[in-house]
């Protein structure tokens, strides 16, 4: 039997809030291609906006708008999906950079995973609302 191949896509997205005044740098991610394999794990990493506190994870399928995986707040996860099973975690630990692990992943993950960043602010009480394509 063929293995099954998967083609992850990491792409940053602008900041959530307009930006005011100068412009800053956007998110990071790495690696901006992945082919892997049904069963072998992945990580996927954003380097955020400095200052920025909330880190969200979305994916985007082929044919698909976009579904919101999960948000890390200070560090801390603080909402993930209903729908995503335990394969999926995230976590920043201290460092630059935030992690979205997929371990194991399966054929139905190929898809374009994005990253974005927003500063702390009382209207960011939960991820912020977007539209699907």
């Amino acid at each position: 039997m063929d293995a099954q191949c998967l083609t992850l896509v990491s792409s940053s997205v602008w900041p959530l809030c307009p930006p005011t005044g100068h412009m800053e740098p956007g998110v990071r991610q790495s690696p901006r291609h992945h082919i892997t394999k049904s069963g072998q794990n992945v990580t996927l990493r954003c380097a955020p906006i400095p200052g920025h506190q909330y880190i969200y994870w979305y994916r985007q399928t082929l044919g698909k708008g976009l579904e919101f995986l999960m948000s890390i707040y200070n560090n801390v996860p603080s909402e993930k999906a209903n729908f995503l099973k335990d394969r999926f975690s995230a976590e920043r630990s201290g460092g630059t950079y935030l992690t979205l692990k997929i371990q194991p992943a399966e054929r139905g993950d190929s898809a374009l995973f994005l990253c974005a960043s927003s500063s702390a602010t009382a209207m960011h009480r939960h991820r912020l609302p977007f539209h699907e394509l």
